[in-house]
């Protein structure tokens, strides 16, 4: 654990939003993931809506702030591995959340400066905080896409994308922790692989996503309480990446995947109840 990761960060009462349009969307009274992820995390950037579904959650599923930890040092894990021994140096990373450091360009430019990043997210106040705090190393480029992974082509048609991104070149698609709020309605398989259809060959897609034993979480989309969620086993986990190569060890738990790079012993797969995986555009 950093202690980046580990204190709340220091930037005090979500701003409002910015940009024309945006701010009516933004309703506090409803948890919204991102948010409730920084409360796990330690962050200030919620309110009492997210605080309460947090809280709630963490009453059935008390290990939550280690999973979302662990998740944490997943993606690091593997953002290491794609701009280290992959030399990947672009990715577009889907679900972006609140900003909590290391994020997802620090550790690809930490590895090499020139990479270049695109941050997508529908919620507002993530917006404005990764605009506000997430700056690009000078030899490398970091863009912002209000967005959501619902509506691919809303992503796939912004300008931003294109403008930073050489689709050319491989890229790394990153689905963090998001494809779990996307149930059977959303037609999620269909999503993730319109955006895929994008993607050059020699493109990486990494994914973590809730597992079975998570399935007591399951709602509807209306449901008001928590939002929508979808654990999936390991076989449907494994349809988001259908027809590509995965890079060993394939489909894990989390903190199995490259283990030996963390302390150890390690925590429990149990404790953590998400799967993740690396695969690669043919």
């Amino acid at each position: 654990m950093t202690a980046s990761e580990s204190e709340p960060p220091t930037t005090g009462e979500p701003p409002a939003a910015t940009g024309v349009g945006t701010s009516d969307k933004i309703d506090t009274s409803v948890p919204h993931p991102a948010r409730r992820y920084d409360y796990w995390l330690g962050g200030k950037d919620n309110f009492a809506a997210d605080r309460k579904s947090g809280d709630a959650i963490a009453t059935d599923f008390p290990t939550i702030r280690l999973a979302v930890l662990e998740n944490r040092y997943f993606m690091r894990r593997a953002v290491q591995h794609l701009a280290g021994a992959m030399g990947i140096r672009q990715f577009l990373d889907v679900g972006t959340g609140i900003p909590t450091s290391p994020n997802l360009h620090e550790i690809a430019q930490g590895i090499a400066p020139d990479s270049r990043v695109v941050y997508t997210d529908n919620d507002p106040i993530v917006m404005a905080h990764s605009r506000a705090l997430l700056t690009s190393n000078p030899h490398g480029a970091v863009a912002y896409i209000e967005a959501d992974l619902r509506d691919p082509q809303s992503i796939l048609t912004a300008a931003a994308l294109r403008e930073t991104l050489d689709f050319g070149k491989p890229i790394a698609l990153s689905l963090i922790a998001v494809l779990h709020f996307l149930t059977d309605q959303d037609d999620p398989y269909g999503c993730v692989a319109r955006l895929i259809a994008e993607l050059p060959s020699g493109s990486l897609v990494v994914l973590s996503h809730a597992d079975e034993t998570l399935s007591r979480f399951n709602a509807p989309p209306a449901e008001p309480e928590h939002g929508a969620f979808r654990a999936r086993t390991k076989d449907e986990v494994g349809r988001f990446l259908q027809g590509l190569e995965p890079i060993e060890p394939g489909i894990v738990s989390i903190v199995d995947w490259f283990a030996d790079q963390q302390p150890q012993p390690g925590t429990p797969a149990a404790d953590t109840a998400a799967y993740g995986a690396v695969a690669r555009v043919p």
